[in-house]
């Protein structure tokens, strides 16, 4: 999608349900952060994931955007999607977006803010750092790879460029205008998005609820994408459940069993690993073709290693 001079790309998965769910990934990172999440998502409605500027190989203008330019073009995204009352759902630093928007769109009646940032007390570059090393250490191996993919992508040019928008920009003062029901959730194991960041936060916002998923770092929607899924959906037909700031515990569920024969599992990586090839042309070439092909091999890849 085009706007004004900046592009942003909106990926798409499932077509049933009246109310779509509309996905902020944070900084540096993709729309691939959602893949596992997407999928447990689409059986309630449509889910469409950004990729916004200078993120997922998307064009930017050469001058680090703040909170509020993204969030107009998250704002244009959800226009054209002609849907009246969407699931806006941040992760990290798109919670700053989602935050943003919903403090200047009264009509967003339901927002979902995971592992927000930048914690008021401990809003420094070295600080922050520190943190987000020690809770990447929790990570999966599948959620560092991408990251370490999708930061190549981004460039540490633009990186460093967005970066200080990011730790200055004050959601707190944002959430005391939101009037969206607004869900939080935090991984355990989360030290970017510590449990008191989440209750100071609840409290500035009109209606919350709050909860934190066990076992869980900051990518808490990849590695914990049905935990997840069920709170957002959950919240979604109704609403906070409590508005106290508390931090409610949400058990790890079991891991699911896949049927995928292991001399499947080679072809499958190599269709991945020719997805992913894909998109890296597309970007090159400037083709959003390409580049939605390359995504969605990677996903039916990812789709069959499940056993689903």
């Amino acid at each position: 999608m085009y706007s004004g001079n900046l592009w942003t790309r909106v990926s798409s998965v499932g077509n049933r349900g009246d109310r779509p769910f509309v996905l902020v990934c944070g900084i540096g990172v993709s729309s691939h952060n959602f893949e596992q999440l997407a999928p447990h998502l689409e059986q309630y409605g449509p889910v469409y994931a950004l990729d916004l500027p200078g993120f997922g190989g998307v064009p930017h203008n050469g001058s680090g955007l703040s909170m509020s330019e993204y969030a107009d073009l998250l704002g244009d995204v959800i226009d054209s999607l002609d849907a009246p009352d969407p699931i806006v759902v941040g992760h990290s630093m798109g919670t700053q977006v989602v935050a943003d928007l919903a403090s200047r769109r009264p009509e967003l009646s339901t927002i979902v803010l995971i592992s927000p940032v930048v914690d008021a007390q401990h809003r420094t570059l070295l600080a922050q750092a520190w943190r987000f090393a020690t809770s990447s250490w929790r990570e999966p191996f599948r959620v560092k790879v991408l990251a370490v993919t999708a930061y190549l992508f981004c460039g540490f040019n633009w990186f460093f460029r967005v970066l200080p928008n990011m730790l200055t920009y004050r959601i707190e003062d944002a959430a005391a205008k939101i009037q969206a029901d607004t869900l939080l959730i935090r991984g355990q194991h989360d030290d970017v998005c510590p449990p008191e960041w989440i209750e100071a936060l609840s409290a500035r916002l009109p209606t919350s609820s709050a909860f934190e998923v066990e076992g869980a770092a900051h990518s808490v929607m990849h590695a914990h994408a049905r935990e997840v899924a069920r709170l957002c959906v959950d919240h979604a037909s109704r609403g906070s459940v409590s508005d106290d700031g508390r931090i409610a515990r949400i058990a790890e569920l079991p891991e699911e069993g896949t049927e995928v024969d292991p001399k499947e599992v080679l072809e499958i990586v190599a269709e991945e690993i020719k997805g992913a090839a894909t998109e890296v042309s597309g970007n090159a070439r400037d083709s959003d073709a390409l580049v939605e092909e390359g995504k969605n091999r990677q996903a039916e890849a990812r789709r069959a290693l499940r056993g689903d």
